[in-house]
């Protein structure tokens, strides 16, 4: 009788009608280097057609219908046998050292339930806003991050907990049907009672999506995000900060006043609130300009700057839905 050997790390992996992508990050699993015993579990959420990956350390638990992530990282959870949950998105690739860097973590501080890492900024597309979208998240990680904020986001593309700790916050709320703010949710559950470690060296490759789907998800964000701040009536590190949210308002004064400067009754008025509204929201982020100039040069950190005022309205048109509502 052949003994199994317990695994120290559960990689739980939401799945739904993505068969490439999930076929890309069970290889960069599979390539990995010195990690330690782990084991691989897909939930598959209710896709149309079953998953033919195959892999002796994959284990697959199929739903009947789609009941979104936080329904399937839980049913994943449920038959975890590591120490560790790992969560990963479907749409990532691992580095081959992920997963040894996760379980030194845990290893080196046996204080530590939870970390996130971090995805890396290049991106196998051209594109100029997958670019711009990777460059914006990575300076808002290792640029521009409150220093003082003693907890991060519980980044489910890379993130891991103690499974019992996990467990006994009782996981993922599952009332969220859709990717929407569950892992900021539990994120402020983790906060209550652990820091959630920040580990830069725990990385994942991500390629990102054109404009529309990335404002939707925008939109919808702040939208429920919205909701849990008006239970809390705080900002944040997790999500937003008060300066973002001056960032933000900064934005949307741009666009409104340039229109407005344009088609308004009162156009040198309105031309002055737009070059304040400017001068405010450059300051706020000079750091990402200087950072994309640096990375991508002149043009590309001027589009930047004009798309990152659209997606700023996109945050506002959210989060004015959330209040309305």
């Amino acid at each position: 009788m052949i003994k199994m050997t317990k695994p120290y790390l559960s990689i739980v992996i939401p799945y739904y009608n993505a068969p490439d992508n999930l076929e890309r990050l069970i290889a960069s699993i599979q390539k990995s280097k010195g990690a330690p015993p782990y084991e691989v579990i897909v939930v598959d959420d209710g896709s149309e057609e079953e998953l033919k990956v195959k892999s002796e350390k994959l284990k697959v638990i199929r739903l009947k219908k789609n009941r979104g992530p936080a329904v399937a990282r839980n049913r994943g959870v449920a038959v975890a046998r590591g120490k560790f949950v790992v969560f990963l998105d479907s749409d990532v690739e691992v580095f081959a050292d992920t997963l040894a860097n996760i379980a030194s973590v845990f290893r080196d501080d046996p204080d530590v339930v939870a970390l996130t890492g971090v995805w890396v900024k290049d991106q196998r597309s051209r594109s100029f806003f997958p670019n711009f979208k990777a460059l914006r998240d990575w300076s808002y990680w290792i640029n521009e991050r409150d220093k003082s904020g003693y907890y991060f986001l519980f980044s489910t593309r890379i993130a891991a907990i103690k499974r019992s700790v996990f467990l006994r916050l009782g996981g993922f709320d599952e009332t969220y049907p859709a990717p929407l703010v569950e892992d900021i949710e539990l994120t402020y559950r983790i906060a209550r009672r652990y820091a959630i470690i920040f580990a830069p060296h725990v990385r994942v490759r991500h390629e990102f999506e054109e404009f529309w789907p990335i404002a939707k998800k925008y939109f919808l964000r702040a939208y429920y995000w919205t909701k849990l701040y008006q239970k809390r009536k705080k900002f944040d590190p997790v999500a937003t900060t008060w300066q973002e949210a001056i960032t933000t308002i900064s934005g949307v004064g741009v666009v409104a006043m340039g229109l407005m400067s344009l088609i308004g009754p009162i156009r040198q008025i309105c031309f002055m609130g737009l070059l304040g509204a400017a001068v405010v929201h450059i300051f706020l982020v000079r750091k990402f300009l200087a950072f994309v100039y640096r990375e991508k040069g002149l043009v590309f950190a001027v589009k930047s700057f004009f798309v990152g005022l659209l997606l700023y309205c996109f945050i506002f048109a959210g989060a004015a839905w959330g209040r309305v509502r």
